[in-house]
């Protein structure tokens, strides 16, 4: 199940105007150059930022996500048309020879079930070509991230065309490692709405990772810092064996 600020149709709406610096997703677009990716698949593609980025480079991409209301706003937007989009996740992939797999942002943390997260490493591993790269994000659970989940630090008004003004901000609810809960709080002052979204994250030991990889049958070519967070995030490459 997808949380609410992706599947609930208006915060999906908003969530493009709410989070508007994707520069997080510069580091990714250079790793698609490094490697000469001409085809992608991009798990937890959300609304399709980083899909579409790609696409207006000329690549290939598959952009999969199990919130239906963020692909609809994905589709809706100029040069959807040469993304293929999926509802579903990674287990629900037709045959491909993914150069790339990429889970950019929460994706990868958002797999908060040991399951679903070996199941979701297999399924990418099979929509690569043999030497294709799987690359994603984590953060360190020593930098303890959530503590500045605060109302005081993310508390914002956005005014929105087509939708008004609204309030927003994210609240911390339960930490019990390696899971931490956090709320998402969103007030539209057109008709005084209030919506809420719960979400969960697994913050996995860079360790632990490193051997779920190996263990689905990837090899773990390099872990690297992100230059949106720096010394903050692990960045894994892994190959498929």
């Amino acid at each position: 199940m997808a949380d609410d600020c992706f599947g609930h149709p208006r915060l999906a709406a908003i969530y493009d105007p709410l989070d508007p610096d994707r520069s997080d997703l510069d580091a990714y677009l250079r790793m698609a150059e490094e490697f000469g990716a001409r085809q992608i698949l991009d798990i937890g593609c959300g609304t399709g930022v980083f899909a579409l980025l790609l696409a207006d480079g000329g690549v290939d991409v598959v952009g999969i996500d199990p919130a239906r209301a963020s692909i609809d706003v994905a589709r809706a937007k100029p040069g959807s048309e040469r993304v293929r989009w999926i509802c579903g996740d990674a287990t629900d992939l037709p045959p491909l020879r993914a150069d790339l797999a990429a889970m950019t942002a929460n994706v990868a943390q958002a797999i908060v079930d040991p399951g679903t997260w070996r199941k979701t490493l297999r399924g990418a591993r099979e929509a690569l070509r043999p030497g294709g790269l799987l690359v994603f994000e984590t953060r360190d659970p020593a930098k303890r991230a959530w503590e500045e989940w605060t109302r005081e630090n993310s508390y914002r008004v956005t005014e929105i065309p087509g939708v008004g003004s609204v309030e927003s901000w994210v609240q911390l609810i339960e930490v019990s490692r390696p899971l931490v809960t956090f709320r998402g709080t969103y007030v539209f002052a057109a008709d005084g709405q209030v919506l809420t979204s719960d979400s969960t994250l697994r913050f996995r030991e860079r360790e632990e990772v490193e051997t779920d990889l190996v263990t689905q049958g990837y090899v773990v070519e390099d872990v690297r810092d992100a230059p949106d967070r720096p010394g903050k995030e692990f960045v894994f490459l892994a190959r498929r064996a």
